[in-house]
């Protein structure tokens, strides 16, 4: 898909990415996942703002989106919540930041979304501080056979309309880096993961 016409779904959503009322699962997801980020944080794909209750009021948090409407939202999140967030507008796959700039880089749900998850997996591994953390929430293909079906044959619709992939292997991808995983949750059949890692195997 073109990376503009992405861009526009995601901000036709953002109202209703605002508006979502996540059940006290991915909310109880959300809460157990961010205990462990602390210092400086970056989150990518950051939306509406739907992990700002989470974090701890004393850290720093560089948050990118390529939507200016999901920025507008989260920026009135982290002002309800009262953090200290500097906004990045930008796709995450062309961004660049030092190597080593991160105690904390978090993402939600948000690898569905990149052309390219694998380079996104790489670019984190280096960001992030040898002793930081990599905290993410992913979605995508189940181990059940009947389930992982009906994504396959779902995911091209679901691409064109919301602009989500729901056929990725996170694990799978994750394997291939340079991650050091050191627990993983996995859920509903095996179609979500709370991952906890950090940015280098063996480090």
């Amino acid at each position: 898909m073109e990376k503009g016409r992405q861009v526009r779904l995601f901000d036709r959503q953002a109202r209703q990415y605002e508006n979502r009322r996540e059940g006290k699962t991915q909310q109880q997801w959300r809460k157990k996942l961010l205990k462990q980020a602390d210092g400086e944080i970056l989150e990518l794909s950051v939306g509406a703002g739907a992990n700002f209750p989470f974090y701890r009021p004393h850290v720093k948090i560089t948050a990118v989106d390529f939507s200016p409407e999901m920025l507008s939202k989260a920026k009135r999140a982290a002002s309800h919540h009262s953090l200290n967030v500097d906004f990045i507008l930008s796709d995450i796959e062309e961004l660049e930041f030092q190597d080593h700039s991160f105690d904390t880089i978090v993402s939600t749900l948000s690898f569905c979304s990149y052309e390219n998850p694998l380079r996104v997996l790489h670019k984190i591994s280096r960001w992030c501080k040898p002793e930081g953390n990599i905290l993410l929430m992913e979605h995508g293909i189940s181990s059940n056979f009947v389930a992982s079906t009906v994504q396959k044959v779902l995911d091209p619709l679901l691409f064109r309309t919301i602009g989500c992939h729901h056929t990725r292997d996170m694990l799978g991808l994750i394997s291939q880096t340079e991650l050091s995983v050191q627990r993983v949750e996995s859920y509903w059949l095996n179609t979500a993961h709370l991952i906890w890692a950090k940015p280098g195997k063996g480090k």
